[in-house]
């Protein structure tokens, strides 16, 4: 085994450690845990699952799993959709089978990287025009969604509220911003984990005319610094092909992969859906 090999390792025991034996959700309305998994309500009717690796489970459990999950979010007529985020490393028999097998489509799978917030911290020089700066009014919270909206196809008003709701009550939550001539043009979130290493950064955007001239890496530059000075030495970031090689150049290394699986409830009939209950009991805010 190469030095790499076991820096990827120690890396991917830190990511299961530290960031999946509890959820980090400041702006959840809700949390239960079922068994291993985190059941969390997000305002704007969005259920989320996540959990630690699984230990344990067979393909009859990971089953039921499935079905009391789906059982806990189907008894609350708010929820719209469901996310199940998958890990490619974990040992669930079965789990893509049935999640399929219950109206779940697999998105695309992204590269969970995890790196050296110092090896980022680097001098990146900007395009002239080009300044950067953290989001700290609302005129500047709305160019950062629109910017997103525009990027990544989405509405703006669901996204806007959920940022302002996570502002409120995270108080380590950042979101950086470039602007070109007046023009936001790349923005993405800065996510410090409060008790670990850990910084996630998170939604970045940019807008495909203002690819390929430095402006994202010095955005990423900068949100590492931003972590560093809050005691945060280690990066995570669920890549896509696009940014993915950036955090390679900087040494960053693939721990492993991940998987959204999304279920869209509104065209459940409110009958259907009232026939489970929930799931689990120790529900909390978060």
């Amino acid at each position: 085994m190469t030095s790499t090999d076991d820096e990827r390792l120690r890396l991917l025991a830190a990511y299961d450690d530290q960031l999946r034996s509890t959820v980090d959700a400041p702006s959840a309305l809700a949390v239960v845990r079922h068994g291993p998994l985190f059941l969390v309500t997000y305002a704007g009717g969005r259920g989320f699952v996540t959990y630690p690796p699984l230990a344990d489970v067979d393909g009859d459990g990971v089953r039921q799993l499935v079905v009391d999950t789906l059982g806990h979010y189907r008894s609350d007529p708010a929820i719209v959709r469901v996310d199940w985020k998958t890990r490619g490393h974990d040992d669930a028999p079965g789990l893509h089978e049935t999640l399929v097998g219950h109206g779940f489509v697999p998105g695309e799978p992204e590269a969970v990287m995890i790196g050296s917030a110092e090896s980022l911290a680097v001098d990146v020089p900007l395009p002239d025009g080009v300044t950067l700066r953290k989001v700290e009014d609302e005129a500047d919270l709305l160019a950062f969604c629109q910017l997103q909206a525009t990027v990544f196809d989405i509405e703006i008003a669901p996204m806007l509220q959920a940022l302002q709701r996570r502002l409120a009550v995270d108080p380590l939550m950042e979101l950086w911003i470039a602007d070109a001539g007046g023009e936001v043009v790349s923005g993405g979130r800065l996510e410090p984990v409060a008790g670990t290493e850990f910084a996630g950064i998170w939604g970045g955007a940019t807008l495909p005319e203002c690819r390929g001239r430095g402006i994202y890496r010095a955005l990423t530059a900068a949100r590492a610094r931003s972590a560093l000075s809050r005691g945060m030495t280690l990066i995570n970031s669920d890549s896509t092909e696009y940014s993915r090689p950036i955090l390679e150049r900087y040494g960053f290394l693939k721990v492993t992969t991940t998987t959204p699986y999304r279920l869209d409830l509104t065209a459940e009939s409110a009958q259907v859906r009232a026939q489970t209950g929930p799931a689990g009991t120790d529900r909390r805010g978060a």
